[in-house]
């Protein structure tokens, strides 16, 4: 059995050499002509022309299967924020009508939330930045996630006229079963699961005219320190932000343990130049050689006019904190005595509100009270869990009657 793994995936790998090396030359020589709404920019991709932004969303549905090419690029960074950078470049870019995109991007460790949630909600900040994890902020909803070297990031980029995720997600399941005889299901919330339990969470943008739907594969990725990185301070958090839905997770090596990413990558790009644009139909040898096949992108600005300046903005303080909706943080406390009492205290709180990321006010709570402002010179700074527990480190240090005094108790 061994044996024959081995040959079916050598004989896999030489097809893809000779897949990528036929579609690239017959993207080089019919490129120019699909569509007939593109030009080339610096490296060859095709942008956004003005009859293809004047297509209107019927006429895009009646564009035929056949006059739609396919594209699989493979990021060559592993840094979150160029990867980002480089999915908002395409979204805001590409002339997606007669030509559909899967971008798959491996991450060094970090952690990803969604547009409108609290990292603070998601995870331990200043942890992840003592453990040099990046802390990262998409443009997409959805839920925190963590990356790693173990796990694969695909995008798919269509017309918004052409959105369809569970179509995404059982391309995505046909490549498992047919490279490696896994069978996940799609549940619900448009998670793929196995055995119950979830290996891909999934997000979108849909913006006009184009639109993205990307997920995530968790193939080996390190389940302690994904645990350890989506793990909360222990303090009480009140926020609108958009909450994740924990979930029990699996990797694809728990229940094969010939899944490895490279041939993953392989087979899922495999998988979506082989089947039409709208049909989950195979189109074989036949439609793939129609298709531009695999390309290994360097995300530069020699290829992505302007995608510098866009890494800048994904990896700011402004973005990823500053972005963070308001919200508040409470912790109780017991504060010291100034002699050995069996005297009872009331319950006492720590409460600081927080707006984009800088701490606005300091207080203390006390039943049937009205929240006490305390004078500090941390209000106005940025906000984080160490600074959090300084502030009620100090406050529990405080002597009760004192304090008691002081707030006129």
């Amino acid at each position: 059995m061994a044996a024959m793994v081995s040959q079916r995936c050598a004989v896999f790998a030489r097809s893809v050499s000779r897949m990528n090396v036929l579609c690239a030359s017959r993207a080089a020589s019919t490129g120019a002509n699909d569509g007939g709404n593109y030009h080339h920019p610096t490296g060859g991709h095709l942008t956004m022309g003005g009859a293809a932004k004047q297509m209107s969303a019927a006429d895009i549905k009646k564009i035929p299967d056949d006059e739609v090419k396919k594209s699989v690029f493979i990021s060559q960074s592993n840094d979150v924020f160029t990867n980002l950078a480089l999915e908002d470049w395409i979204y805001k870019n590409f002339d997606l009508t007669h030509h559909h995109i899967l971008m798959l991007w491996i991450n060094r460790p970090s952690v990803v939330v969604g547009r409108h949630q609290n990292p603070f909600s998601e995870t331990n900040v200043a942890a992840l930045a003592r453990n040099g994890i990046e802390l990262a902020r998409r443009n997409s909803g959805g839920g925190a996630v963590y990356h790693d070297p173990g796990n694969l990031n695909c995008t798919f980029f269509m017309p918004r006229a052409r959105y369809d995720r569970k179509y995404n997600l059982n391309l995505v399941t046909r490549a498992l079963y047919r490279e490696y005889g896994i069978s996940a299901e799609l549940t619900d919330r448009d998670d793929i699961v196995l055995l119950g339990k979830k290996v891909s969470g999934t997000a979108a943008k849909l913006g006009q005219p184009n639109a993205y739907h990307h997920c995530t594969l968790l193939v080996n990725s390190n389940k302690l320190h994904l645990g350890a990185s989506l793990a909360k301070d222990n303090v009480e958090i009140t926020s609108k932000a958009t909450a994740s839905i924990p979930s029990p997770i699996k990797n694809l090596v728990d229940v094969n343990r010939s899944v490895n990413i490279q041939q993953l990558l392989s087979a899922v790009g495999y998988e979506f130049l082989r089947t039409p644009a709208t049909q989950l139909t195979d189109g074989g040898r036949e439609l793939l050689m129609k298709q531009r096949g695999f390309q290994l992108i360097n995300p530069t600005d020699k290829w992505f006019p302007g995608i510098s300046e866009l890494r800048e903005n994904f990896a700011s303080w402004d973005w990823r904190f500053g972005k963070t909706p308001a919200f508040s943080v409470q912790k109780t406390i017991e504060m010291k005595s100034a002699a050995n009492t069996s005297e009872q205290h009331p319950e006492m709180k720590v409460k600081v509100d927080v707006e984009k990321a800088l701490i606005k006010e300091i207080s203390l709570v006390l039943p049937n009270h009205e929240p006490i402002p305390v004078v500090s010179d941390m209000v106005g700074q940025p906000y984080d869990e160490d600074c959090f527990n300084g502030i009620v480190d100090a406050l529990k240090g405080a002597n009760t009657e004192s304090m008691r005094h002081a707030m006129g108790l």
